[in-house]
């Protein structure tokens, strides 16, 4: 008989006695089914055809995109690339390097943090989990000797070790019937504990040993921009059932020692106190919500996090938007043919989102009215008075060098020829 399968056979006794068996278990879970999916050293799994397959397409999709011209060949282009295919590889492959990297930090990093919040020192035997469990175990000892004084000399017996849990269910059957005695309200406060302390602790440890089986899958899935996204969240819900038990451990032992003077006090003159009975109803009801603020904190930190930048969100990929062409050009007012500023001489900058071009007006020996158009990316209002009264721009000194290399061109306007 395997240690698990004793651990199993004593889960009824208690909560860190569940805790244990379902830890045990959990880790020959996770063991057997790394060993059936991608091998160790003792054989190979089931999986590596797969796997094979999938480098094979890694690397000839960058070799595509090598003589496709896509990718190149550099420093910044092959370092992320081969840290990649090395750690995928590493960590699909090595049961050793998954045990002692992801195994240990999503089951000993937040446990080890839980017994330094607590105050617990190390040494002191079990994990943080285990010592909560065993906390938990004497409050529910308590409440059974509680109900146990209560009980009159024609009643049933006491109960079993191990049989509080049942006949806290029955009691919890004749309140809701409408049987509101002190012993069963606090029998009904006993198991909203129960639920709100085993139960929790119970489902993570489940929840975070099933992602922990089928984790070398959803680390493959991390070499393709396409399926990165399932690593990604795999890794989400991984950390969030990691830090899970944290969070149970270190605000549950508030509450237990708010139970700490309430369970003291159940046992009375004529049975069980109801005050005390109430008072513990109204800390488990407490608990149970503790608990569930807990987990919706928990998922709100785990969807928050990018992790390392591989799970940016659609607003951060979007390429900032180019300023308005109204904001890049400079300010100036456009003049039109006819108005002050032309009659009298000067020049007049003429602004539009794509370009800019410069008029200037003049009279000839004939009298007749010619103007002289050049595309120059260099604007300017001169002529002693600005236009639409704007202080006039300082003259650059490379204004005209492209303009002079121009070709000529020739066109028709109505009132002149423009060269």
């Amino acid at each position: 008989m395997s240690a698990c399968e004793v651990l199993s056979a004593e889960a009824s006794g208690g909560v860190a006695a569940a805790l244990r068996a379902v830890d045990c278990l959990a880790g020959e879970t996770v063991a057997a089914s790394f060993a059936r999916l991608f091998g160790n050293s003792s054989g190979g799994g089931a999986l590596l055809p797969a796997l094979t397959i999938g480098l094979t397409l890694y690397i000839a999709f960058f070799a595509i995109g090598l003589l496709t011209g896509r990718s190149r060949i550099g420093i910044s282009a092959l370092t992320p690339r081969m840290l990649t295919l090395g750690l995928v590889l590493t960590f699909a492959t090595s049961w050793v390097a998954y045990s002692q990297v992801v195994w240990n930090l999503a089951t000993g990093a937040p446990d080890e943090i839980a017994l330094i919040l607590t105050g617990t020192p190390n040494g002191s035997g079990g994990s943080a989990t285990q010592i909560f469990g065993d906390r938990v175990d004497l409050v529910f000892a308590a409440i059974a000797d509680a109900a146990e004084a209560g009980k009159q000399p024609g009643d049933a017996p006491p109960p079993q070790p191990g049989q509080a849990v049942q006949q806290g269910a029955q009691a919890a059957g004749a309140a809701a019937s409408g049987n509101f005695t002190p012993a069963n309200v606090m029998w009904l406060g006993a198991l909203l504990l129960l639920l709100g302390t085993v139960g929790v602790l119970v489902t993570a440890r489940i929840a975070l040993a099933v992602l922990l089986a089928v984790g070398p899958i959803f680390i493959i899935f991390a070499l393709f921009s396409g399926t990165r996204g399932l690593f990604v969240g795999w890794l989400r819900g991984l950390t969030m059932t990691a830090v899970t038990p944290l969070f149970v451990v270190v605000g549950g032992g508030v509450v237990l020692e708010l139970l700490v003077p309430v369970v003291a006090s159940l046992n009375g003159v004529e049975g069980v106190n109801g005050r005390a009975a109430l008072a513990l109803f109204v800390i488990a009801c407490v608990h149970v919500a503790l608990m569930a603020m807990m987990l919706k904190v928990a998922g709100t930190m785990v969807s928050a996090w990018q992790v390392f930048g591989l799970a940016r969100r659609d607003s951060d990929r979007e390429s900032p938007s180019a300023a308005p062409a109204a904001a890049m050009a400079p300010a100036v007012a456009p003049v039109m043919p006819g108005s002050a500023a032309m009659a009298s001489g000067g020049r007049a900058a003429l602004v539009s989102p794509m370009n800019v071009e410069v008029v200037a007006a003049g009279s000839g020996p004939s009298g007749g009215g010619a103007t002289t158009t050049s595309r120059t990316a260099i604007t300017q209002v001169s002529g002693g008075s600005s236009a639409a009264g704007l202080p006039p721009m300082p003259r650059s000194r490379a204004r005209g060098i492209g303009s002079r290399f121009a070709a000529p061109q020739a066109s028709s306007r109505a009132g002149g020829v423009i060269r």
